[in-house]
């Protein structure tokens, strides 16, 4: 395979910050969420949480779509087991916007973690290969990767935010602790980075429409999924390493690396995809109410099947 496609050039996954995508600010907004930014952070959990209580109320819509995702994901579960992991993943989604502008904007690193599997990074690189570091839309993954920073150089991929002063704002807090940010439409100079060794976050479980996207399994649903795992690591050769994060009982968060993935990529886009997927969903699994689940990720239907919103 030769230089990415303009299809797969424009619908590329990238990271959403609740902060943003749901209030979108201005400058004075801005600057109140510098100064939340650099609250003690038991005060920024608080207006974090008193956040996700509102948005339960406020975002009805999306409170909608992200219960038929927990009935679609979870048909195990009661009804009133999923009720209760909605009204613990709205109270995420507010959490998750205080740790977006923490991250942004806030202080050095103070709050306790563990990082576990670089010892399974630092083996590829010292191979000489670039690095995708395979996520999904987990809510702390902003606050996480700043945390990763320090201890690898770590860029992202993200979506241009439509505001041009949070775009700068938002751009300028990343990249004092990123070692490049690419938007979506830059792909061509992240396949650059990556394939000089550089190491890129990167998220490809949300929908998406199009030539390079095919129908993998996700939570047994065929989800559309961009197939661009598969050829990015065809493209540059990288190794692809899942990352994973979540917040720790006790209020710390807990960072694990796994182990490169073995035969990956294969001939097979479409099987490479399935596997993606199915890691994503282990992941989920494992924090489920810390996923992004107002997201419609079943939007897209094969051929001949009826919308589930």
């Amino acid at each position: 395979m030769s230089c990415p496609n303009p299809n797969l050039n424009q619908a590329t996954a990238t990271p959403i910050a609740p902060g943003a995508s749901i209030l979108g600010p201005g400058r004075a907004g801005i600057g109140l969420l510098k100064c939340l930014a650099n609250a003690p952070p038991w005060l920024g959990r608080a207006v974090g949480a008193l956040m996700g209580f509102l948005l339960w109320h406020a975002l009805r819509g999306r409170r909608k779509v992200a219960r038929r995702n927990l009935e679609l994901c979870f048909p195990e579960l009661s009804a009133a087991a999923r009720e209760t992991l909605l009204r613990d993943s709205m109270r995420s989604v507010g959490l998750g916007g205080y740790e977006f502008v923490r991250a942004w904007w806030g202080p050095p690193i103070h709050e306790s973690y563990t990082l576990s599997g670089l010892e399974h990074l630092e083996a590829e690189r010292a191979k000489g290969r670039g690095i995708l570091l395979l996520s999904g839309h987990f809510l702390t993954l902003e606050l996480c990767g700043r945390m990763l920073c320090r201890h690898i150089p770590l860029a992202g991929m993200y979506r241009r935010h439509k505001q041009p002063a949070l775009e700068r704002a938002v751009k300028a807090g990343r990249l004092g602790y990123a070692d490049a940010m690419f938007a979506r439409e830059e792909l061509r100079a992240a396949v650059k980075y990556v394939k000089r060794g550089g190491i890129l976050w990167y998220a490809p479980d949300q929908d998406m429409r199009g030539k390079d996207a095919v129908f993998a399994p996700f939570f047994g649903i065929p989800a559309s999924t961009i197939t661009a795992t598969h050829q990015m690591a065809k493209l540059t050769g990288a190794a692809v390493l899942p990352f994973f994060h979540r917040r720790g009982p006790d209020g710390s968060y807990v960072l694990r690396i796994g182990p490169a993935l073995d035969s990956f990529p294969s001939d097979d886009a479409v099987a490479d995809t399935a596997r993606v997927n199915g890691l994503i969903e282990a992941m989920v699994r494992e924090a489920p109410a810390e996923y992004l689940w107002i997201h419609k990720r079943f939007k897209s239907r094969p051929a001949g099947e009826i919308s589930v919103y």
